[in-house]
Formats: structure tokens, C-alpha cells, sequence
């Protein structure tokens, strides 16, 4: 496995190389989304939110998220990768017909990322994220990841998009006298490797997503706007609710990422109690709309 990794990393460095003068990132292009009432221009969803229903029907549940207001998608890879079996550009053509615009997936990094970089560019996408890595069992470990991650966003800026990663709640709880996450913020290159901050996690590792956000400002560009049950105990995992029914405080949350740094809020739930993902997911674009900062 570590030989596996290092060849993956000296394969990407050699890409990497000649890629430093790479176009304009397509992220700092990307149009402000928060409005200037205090509320969200524009707003996307975690396809993941979908994934016990899309696969049966992928263009007729993306048509009905851009029919409850979505103007934004994040993929996911799955069985039907990326891009739901279709060539990459054909869904572009598709989404572009429903008025969205897919800003970012989340994608298996170790297996043919140059080619997921290069076709995430060719549709216009801003990021390619790391959707997981998974506890490790020592600092040298965590070391590794920061190199990793660090050469995923050489490859990514070479064909001028981002890369980041998105936390879970274990990089937020203490090991080896050290905060993993504080770890994998002050020791990734702030020009190749951005952050999405999923804040159910951040809550749920104990955590407040205030306080990262205000000690690493600029980091976090994309998060992932997913509510926590009220009566959910502190070492409950699997307490992911309808946006607006839940404990964390969106408006106050928000209100500080846009002026932090924000660009991209997608909203993500993976547990349904009385409701369809469907149900939830209109659920959740009625609350973004009406969502006004504190």
C-alpha cells in the first residue's frame, strides 16, 4: 500500500511539474453567493443526498432539484461515476439545458485522477474533493496526507481547477497531542489545496465551525450545509435531519463563512426519518431560500 502511494505521488509530482503556469484557477471566477440582503444568491446539493434514488433515473431526479431551485450540483462517484454513465461533456449539455451548473464532486483520488482532473475542467467544474481519508494511526500518517493532498492540487491547478478535502469528525478529536484537522490545515499549501467544511462533522466531532472559520480564513471555499438532529446525543454519528429542523445555527454559521471566505454552500443530508430523500431534498432548497443571515 505505501509503495502503491508513492508511486502515485511521484506520478502526479511528474504532471504536477509542468503545470505551474496554469490558466487563471476557475474558482476565482466563480460568482459571489452571498447576497447582499444577507441571504444566498445561489446555492447547490450533494447528489449523495439522491443516492437511493438517482441511479434508477439520473436526468429525471436532476431535473426536479432545478425545478425546487437548485442552481448548483455536487457529484459523487459512484457505480455510474461522476457523471452518471454519460460521456462528460454530454452531461454538461444535459445540465446545462436545466439551468445548473455542477461546481464540484467528490471523487476517488488514488485511481486515474489526472484524467478526473482533466475531465472535470473540460466541463467548467471548480473542484475536485477528496470525500474521505479515514482516521490515521500516527503523525508520520497525517504527514503523508498533507503530501498527498498537496500533489492532487499541483495536478488540479494544472489544468486550472482546485482540489480540497472534505472533513469528517474524526480529524476534529484529539490524537497524538495534536488536532488532526488543525494538522491538515497549517501544513497543505494554501495554494494547491483548499478545504470543504462539512459543519454536521465539525459539530459532531465536537467542534465549533466558528471558531475554524475564523482561524483559517480563505480555507474553507465550498461546505456542506447539513442540519443535526435536536435530540441527538453527543456521541450519536447518524443524526442527520431535514435542513431547519436541526441544532446548528445556519444563519450565524453563514453569516461568518461569506465574509471568511465562502463561495460554494451545498446542502447534504444523509438520514431520512419522515420523509423521501425527494421530500428532503425540496425541504432543504425551500429553507436555503429563505435563509437569512444573522
Amino acid at each position: 500500500m505505501i509503495s502503491n502511494r508513492r508511486a502515485f505521488l511521484h506520478k502526479l509530482s511528474l504532471v504536477a511539474a509542468g503545470g505551474m503556469m496554469a490558466p487563471q484557477l476557475a474558482c476565482a471566477q466563480s460568482k459571489k453567493v452571498a447576497g447582499s440582503a444577507g441571504s444566498l444568491d445561489k446555492f447547490g446539493i450533494q447528489l449523495y443526498t439522491l443516492r437511493d434514488v438517482i441511479g434508477d433515473d439520473p436526468k429525471g431526479t436532476i431535473s426536479q432539484l432545478a425545478s425546487y431551485g437548485f442552481e448548483q450540483i455536487e457529484g459523487f462517484e459512484g457505480r455510474q461515476g461522476m457523471f452518471w454513465d454519460m460521456p462528460h461533456k454530454d452531461f454538461k449539455m444535459f445540465l446545462d439545458d436545466q439551468g445548473l451548473e455542477m461546481v464540484s464532486s467528490h471523487c476517488n483520488i488514488r485511481e486515474d485522477f489526472e484524467k478526473k482532473a482533466e475531465q472535470a475542467a473540460e466541463v467548467g467544474m471548480s473542484y475536485l474533493i477528496c470525500p474521505f481519508i479515514g482516521p490515521q494511526n500516527s503523525v508520520e500518517k497525517w504527514k503523508e496526507v498533507t503530501e498527498l493532498f498537496n500533489e492532487c492540487g499541483r495536478v488540479c491547478k494544472a489544468n486550472g481547477i482546485r482540489f480540497a478535502y472534505h472533513n469528517h469528525e474524526y480529524t476534529f478529536r484529539s490524537f497524538s497531542g495534536m488536532i488532526p484537522q488543525d494538522f491538515l490545515m497549517e501544513n497543505t499549501d494554501p495554494d494547491l489545496v483548499d478545504h470543504q467544511m462539512d459543519i454536521y462533522w465539525v459539530v459532531t466531532g465536537g467542534a465549533d465551525p466558528v471558531d475554524y472559520l475564523d482561524r483559517y480564513p480563505n480555507r474553507f471555499r465550498l461546505c456542506h450545509v447539513k442540519d443535526r438532529l435536536k435530540s441527538a446525543g453527543a456521541d450519536e454519528r447518524s443524526a442527520s435531519c431535514d435542513l431547519g429542523t436541526g441544532s446548528i445555527d445556519f444563519p450565524k454559521i453563514l453569516k461568518l463563512a461569506a465574509d471568511k471566505g465562502m463561495k460554494y454552500y451545498i446542502m447534504e443530508q444523509e438520514r431520512y426519518d419522515n420523509s423521501t430523500p425527494m421530500e428532503s431534498a425540496k425541504t432543504g432548497a425551500a429553507y436555503l431560500k429563505a435563509l437569512k443571515f444573522a
